[in-house]
């Protein structure tokens, strides 16, 4: 079994909502190796009477008042384009940042706490819909950055074969998300490359995708926390309790096995710095946006004498991290 970023966290906090609607496409947190873009063109779902009878009133990335008639009964998805925005079209496969708002159709409450408004930070999505739920990418995708969007669907519609329990649904239930497309992020560190640190992992980058492979030197792990640069971006430096997103991968020292990685499951990764194990917080503080880092973390600043599923008590743990996005 690998051991997903969520097991990385120091503290038991309240997942961001995206992370948690994302969590409802799939009966497991490990990552997929089979969780790549879809191939499919965007469905762009049209309007109709459902959605058109959902009002949204405010100002773009602020708070939105949406109200609109309980029961709402919707048979199908439909979508209605709040406000068209001018910038690049957010297609198939892309990663994107939202700001969302996410409501249970039936009795009008929030499904959760929404999420990117008021200078909040944005949650950052992939619109495929094996990384994240039906609904949620049929609400944003082939919409231009800018754009303000309601899409009104059946729960069952909305969040596909999930446990629709987890956020107080029911087949009977219908869904409401009001959400602003705020950016589409790189989805590689873009930096300036450096020469490669000694002693450190050999680190080769997929021509296509990005992603690393690491080989381990033939030595004993070192004994603290080391970190060093790939590559040097010149974006906004990372501070201590920023949301960032990052593209991550993490290998064991003893053998090279992969065990978590945000490329396998087709996404970036957003999350606080104070939210992950002590080294790799010291990875991504300090360091800015565009850069690419690779950390040796041994047990003292991961899991210590505890582990962590695969990860032993004695294991050291190597990350490549790409910093894509820091906001606080």
């Amino acid at each position: 079994m690998r051991t997903s970023l969520k097991a990385l966290t120091a503290s038991a906090t309240a997942a961001l909502l995206v992370a948690g609607l994302a969590a409802c496409s799939s009966s497991s947190s490990e990552p997929s190796s089979t969780a790549t873009p879809g191939a499919a063109a965007c469905q762009n779902v049209k309007s109709g009477s459902t959605s058109d009878s959902v009002k949204v009133s405010g100002d773009y990335q602020k708070t939105p008042k949406v109200t609109f008639a309980t029961p709402l009964k919707a048979t199908d998805l439909q979508r209605t384009v709040v406000t068209k925005g001018d910038g690049e079209e957010a297609k198939e496969g892309a990663t994107v940042d939202i700001a969302l708002a996410a409501y249970n159709g039936t009795t009008g409450k929030e499904l959760t706490a929404a999420q990117g408004f008021d200078g909040q930070a944005a949650a950052t999505v992939q619109l495929n819909d094996k990384a994240f739920v039906p609904g949620l990418v049929r609400a944003v995708e082939c919409l231009t950055i800018g754009s303000r969007v309601v899409l009104t669907a059946p729960a069952k519609d909305a969040f596909g074969n999930q446990d629709l329990s987890q956020l107080s649904l029911t087949e009977k239930d219908s869904v409401v998300f009001v959400a602003d497309v705020v950016d589409i992020p790189p989805t590689r560190a873009d930096g300036k490359d450096l020469a490669p640190t000694a002693g450190f992992p050999t680190v080769k980058l997929n021509a296509k995708t990005g992603e690393p492979s690491i080989t381990i030197p033939k030595a004993d792990a070192p004994t603290e926390t080391k970190i060093a640069l790939l590559k040097e971006g010149d974006g906004e430096t990372v501070q201590a309790g920023d949301t960032v997103t990052v593209q991550y991968k993490g290998v064991l020292w003893r053998n090279g096995e992969m065990f978590d990685s945000s490329w396998s499951r087709g996404a970036p990764a957003s999350f606080q710095t104070t939210g992950v194990v002590p080294g790799f917080k010291k990875a991504l503080e300090g360091q800015k946006v565009g850069s690419q880092v690779i950390a040796i973390v041994p047990p003292a600043d991961g899991y210590g004498s505890a582990g962590s599923g695969e990860i032993k008590a004695t294991d050291t743990m190597v990350f490549v991290i790409d910093i894509l996005k820091t906001s606080r």
